[in-house]
């Protein structure tokens, strides 16, 4: 029997959004039938750019009922882990590279009881989470260098994301893989053949706010037809190396 490809999940980035109204553009998201909202939080340390706090997204979280992740790019993101998750984020991703003692924190963030995340920007390896998946709900690619939204999708980390989807099939565990920088009607189908099920949109569905809903329904089209044909050409290869 030919395995599925998981329903794509779109997940938008509130960078793009208009600060002024911001409760109405979540609300809007919401209504487009996203699955989560991400909350790119940067401190101009970790990265040159610095966006919201936790006060911001707990007062944004009684008037949408969607799940928050919070996208930490921040420096030592330990100190203040627990205002994240009580402004209501139940996933909580930290960059492999700010961490100082990864396991630790992923550790900390599930002990919080949210879902933990792990994010590895273009120039890091693979190998510095593959030893800390016991403790990681999701697993995220950076296709682009964090701190900006509206920048181009680095096709360059396809093969990354194949290799992060091989790296989840040998742990075992259902472990989400997102792709987050760049994703938008033409770049979100090679990422979905890579092997990426999460998409985190940003500019790409902020430029179509007058129609969220399709914009939305598209890239999840567009992802689930990518996602179908890597499984059928993966299934014709295994055939192929079986009758062999």
């Amino acid at each position: 029997m030919q395995p599925s490809a998981p329903r794509p999940r779109i997940v938008p980035s509130v960078l793009p959004a208009d600060f002024s109204r911001l409760g109405d553009e979540c609300r809007a998201l919401e209504q487009a039938g996203v699955d989560r909202i991400q909350w790119d939080v940067m401190d101009g340390l970790f990265v040159p750019n610095i966006t919201m706090g936790p006060d911001v997204i707990a007062s944004v979280r009684p008037l949408v009922s969607v799940e928050f992740e919070a996208h930490l790019m921040v420096e030592e993101p330990d100190r203040l882990l627990s205002r994240w998750v009580d402004a209501g984020c139940g996933l909580v991703i930290v960059h492999a590279e700010a961490c100082r003692h990864l396991h630790r924190t992923l550790a900390a963030v599930r002990g919080l009881g949210a879902r933990a995340g792990v994010a590895v920007n273009p120039a890091t390896p693979l190998c510095a989470v593959e030893h800390v998946l016991d403790l990681v709900d999701l697993l995220l690619v950076m296709t682009v260098n964090p701190g900006f939204g509206g920048q181009e999708y680095l096709a360059s980390m396809e093969p990354k994301i194949a290799e992060a989807r091989d790296l989840i099939a040998r742990s075992g565990r259902q472990i989400e893989l997102e792709v987050d920088g760049g994703i938008g009607r033409g770049t979100i189908a090679g990422a979905a053949r890579a092997g990426a099920t999460t998409f985190c949109a940003g500019s790409a569905l902020f430029r179509e706010r007058a129609r969220l809903a399709e914009e939305v329904a598209e890239l999840r089209r567009l992802a689930a037809e990518a996602a179908a044909e890597a499984v059928r050409v993966m299934d014709g290869t295994c055939r192929e190396e079986d009758a062999a």
